[in-house]
């Protein structure tokens, strides 16, 4: 069972950054689709961007522009950078996996089959 262990949250001032960090136990060159959501208090889980094994990057609306997420097969990392964080970026931020994309599941929390513990972001006005 592959793990996901994400890192690098924290507190931050509005318009700073932050680089969270997934790493995974294996080659993330085995999965077809990697993915950062989010989850504030009281919300649903949402997404925050996705990376497949085509190198294919999808972002929601509300990072697109501000957040990049990229990938680094040798470290088996995954990275998301936030720029120009505001105070709604405040949530805890997972890192999902799947070896299964059908259709654009992989847009969705539920085609995500292997989960982080998430990392805590909190941007203060």
């Amino acid at each position: 069972q592959v793990q996901l262990v994400e890192s690098g949250g924290g507190l931050v001032q509005a318009g700073g950054s932050l680089r969270l960090s997934c790493a995974a136990s294996r080659s993330i060159l085995s999965f077809n689709a990697m993915g950062w959501y989010r989850q504030a208090p009281g919300k649903q889980r949402e997404l925050v961007a996705t990376t497949t094994s085509g190198s294919r990057t999808n972002y929601a609306d509300s990072v697109k522009g501000r957040f990049t997420i990229s990938r680094d097969n040798a470290k088996n990392t995954v990275y998301l950078q936030m720029n120009s964080l505001k105070p709604e970026d405040t949530a805890v931020y997972y890192c999902a996996s799947t070896n299964v994309i059908s259709g654009t599941s992989y847009k969705r929390p539920n085609g995500y089959d292997t989960w982080g513990q998430g990392t805590q972001v909190t941007v203060s006005s």
